[in-house]
């Protein structure tokens, strides 16, 4: 009689985590086409796998959306360390960073996420470190562009951030694709050195930065009290 072994274990945990693959990139997609209440049901037809398998690989609906949460900070921080990599200095590897940015739809998720929510999955458990190395990113980027005199100087790191989930609206002539690749390079052009027009108010620095991405902990649901 054949028994298990630890190949068919192997191919059983590549399985379950293909699943799950499938179960978060069809989240991201339906999220950015209808919001946070799409029926989870859709979310498994879509990623090709029964409602039984999305539940077993999370319970809730707050655990895929963290999920998807999750997997987009991650990717984030992966793009920002492969363009600093890769490119010959900082302003390209700024470009690149951000192009990529308006590739994940950061916007539209968060533009989709009811405020509450989107607290609660950035406070999810895990996430404090990747976030750190995503500002820590941006910091580096902006930092060496404006030291090679080509990112402008009224520009700061929380500028950058601003920038990294734009949303832009699409007009029914064009494809979201075609919309957003232009204003992307609109806005490049606008941060390089050699722009002709000062921004209004001064740059958000990287401490605005951190403010913005600090996490605001719930209170305890049971205070205790004095006797």
């Amino acid at each position: 009689m054949k028994t298990g072994s630890p190949q068919d274990t192997t191919g059983l945990r590549a399985d379950a985590r293909r699943n799950r693959d499938l179960i978060v990139a069809a989240a991201r997609e339906l999220l950015v086409e209808q919001g946070a209440d799409v029926p989870l049901e859709d979310v498994a037809r879509r990623a090709g796998v029964g409602i039984g398998t999305l539940y077993r690989r999370f319970p809730d609906r707050d655990a895929l959306l963290r999920a998807v949460f999750e997997e987009g900070l991650r990717r984030m921080a992966d793009l920002a360390e492969t363009a600093w990599r890769e490119e010959p200095d900082a302003w390209h590897a700024l470009c690149r960073f951000l192009r990529a940015c308006t590739e994940l739809r950061l916007g539209v998720l968060s533009a989709k996420l009811e405020p509450h929510l989107h607290q609660r999955l950035r406070a999810g458990p895990g996430l404090h470190e990747i976030r750190q190395q995503v500002i820590a990113s941006v910091l580096r980027m902006t930092e060496q562009a404006q030291a090679e005199g080509a990112l402008r100087d009224d520009i700061g790191p929380g500028d950058i951030a601003l920038l990294m989930t734009l949303h832009v609206y699409t007009p029914p002539s064009m494809s979201d694709e075609q919309a957003m690749a232009r204003v992307v390079e609109i806005m490049l052009n606008g941060l390089r050195a050699d722009a002709g027009s000062p921004l209004p108010g001064p740059p958000l620095t990287g401490d605005d930065l951190r403010r913005y991405t600090a996490v605001e902990r719930p209170p305890p649901t049971h205070a205790r009290q004095d006797e």
